[in-house]
């Protein structure tokens, strides 16, 4: 049934993006841990809105991590070298330029940021501040997604698990550093963030030149900029961030009308919503090994063992959706312990827990369509379905199903936003894949 071969390919590429994946939500426990034994509690919600501030805008900037991915693994397909040299430094430019930009407009996004967030005072002066040191990073952070979508797309997912691992290692030393023993508060934490994240630019770069030293010099300015080409990538990168910002919107939408059922509610499908994005980070290592491997063949026109690759990664990811599935049906009451001690909380969790229990083994699917179709360069596609999958499928039955049904009808309609979107990725891949999903699970 499998290709053993290919098998290998897809595991160097998987476990070590499902290892740097998970190390990331570690990171952000240590924060809390670190900031929560302060003697106000201000701290923790300083670093929680700062962090969600960072959040939004640099999900939003995912978009060059995976366009870069895409276009690189197709022109390591072609053997294209001087491709594969443009591909890095066309998205660093971009990154630098927008990480400067982000810099030079912080007022502007912090008070936008604060302007929507109705927290204390005291909470707002203090993630003010962490947000003013953190933004500093920002080339820092944007420049490392597209030395990891360029490493990816080179099918070397070992470099990316070091830096994204030393990385976090960095980060955890620098806080334990600047807020345990030089007494600092949230700014410490921001401070620990910045240097860690410069310090894994710096190893980037060392590993470029290590090991990819023939693409490490710089092109002229006319080749980074060529016409057709440019648009090329920002088309790519445009579809994806379209895409990414709509994702965002539904889960914001979906918290947003939780609070509106109250405070225990809101409460329960947080933690509903963390064990859905814990799942999602195991899954997208095979995601992420699909955006790899279907840009590699799909440049080396190599459709055998496309169609074997797409056969192959749907049932490695969709059995681990099922083994996540498995673990959370029969440990449900013991994990939602983890996040919470109020009972209230937990009998509500327990009441719409089986919304999350199928979660993993339905959504695997389109997490795996998201993957093969970005590997693709397919990104108008991927655009689309979401489009149509929020504003056709989640918003209507979201305002159809949640009058009459509570909470129960927010949980069918977020789930069928990922349903739809699998049958219509589905129904599209003959189109943009050029193979015909019976010829893939024959």
């Amino acid at each position: 049934m499998f290709d053993k071969r290919l098998n290998r390919q897809i595991f160097n590429l998987a476990v070590p993006n499902i290892l740097s994946n998970l190390s990331v939500p570690l990171l952000s426990s240590v924060d809390t841990a670190l900031v929560g034994h302060l003697p106000s509690p201000i701290y923790i919600g300083a670093v929680a809105i700062g962090s969600m501030i960072f959040n939004f805008v640099y999900w939003g900037f995912g978009f060059l991590r995976m366009g870069t991915t895409g276009l690189t693994a197709q022109a390591y397909g072609k053997q294209d070298h001087a491709d594969m040299r443009l591909q890095l430094w066309r998205a660093l430019f971009f990154a630098l330029g927008a990480g400067i930009l982000l810099i030079v407009t912080q007022d502007l996004i912090a008070y936008f940021a604060f302007y929507l967030i109705d927290a204390s005072p005291e909470v707002e002066k203090f993630a003010n501040i962490y947000f003013r040191i953190r933004i500093y990073a920002a080339p820092a952070t944007l420049a490392l997604y597209a030395v990891h979508g360029w490493f990816l797309g080179m099918q070397n997912a070992r470099l990316p698990l070091i830096i994204t691992v030393t990385i976090n290692f960095l980060n955890i030393v620098f806080n334990l550093i600047f807020v345990l023993q030089l007494k600092m508060t949230s700014d410490g934490v921001a401070l620990g963030t910045l240097l860690a994240q410069y310090a894994g630019v710096f190893l980037s770069f060392f590993f470029l030149i290590r090991h990819y030293k023939p693409y490490v010099s710089i092109p002229s300015f006319k080749d980074i900029v060529e016409w057709l080409e440019l648009t090329r990538f920002f088309k790519v990168n445009f579809n994806l961030f379209i895409r990414t910002l709509s994702l965002l919107f539904a889960f914001s939408f979906f918290t947003a009308q939780s609070a509106k059922l109250g405070d225990i509610p809101l409460a329960a499908n947080s933690v509903l919503i963390q064990l859905w994005m814990i799942f999602a980070y195991g899954i997208d290592g095979f995601a992420f090994a699909a955006e790899s491997l279907v840009g590699k063949f799909l440049g080396a026109n190599d459709r055998k063992n496309l169609a074997r690759l797409i056969k192959q990664i749907f049932i490695l990811g969709s059995g681990l959706g099922l083994l996540i599935s498995i673990v959370y049906g029969f440990f449900d009451r013991q994990i939602a312990a983890l996040f919470t001690s109020n009972r209230a909380v937990l009998n509500t969790i327990a009441q719409f827990m089986p919304w999350t229990i199928v979660a993993p083994f339905l959504n695997s699917f389109c997490y795996i369509w998201d993957g093969i179709y970005i590997g693709a360069t397919a990104t108008r596609a991927l655009r689309n379905a979401m489009l149509l999958a929020i504003f056709g499928v989640y918003l209507p039955l979201h305002y159809l199903l949640t009058p009459v049904f509570g909470n129960h009808g927010m949980w069918a309609a977020l789930l069928s936003l990922m349903i739809f979107r699998t049958v219509t990725l589905t129904y599209l891949s003959p189109k943009h894949l050029k193979i015909h999903i019976k010829t893939i699970f024959r």
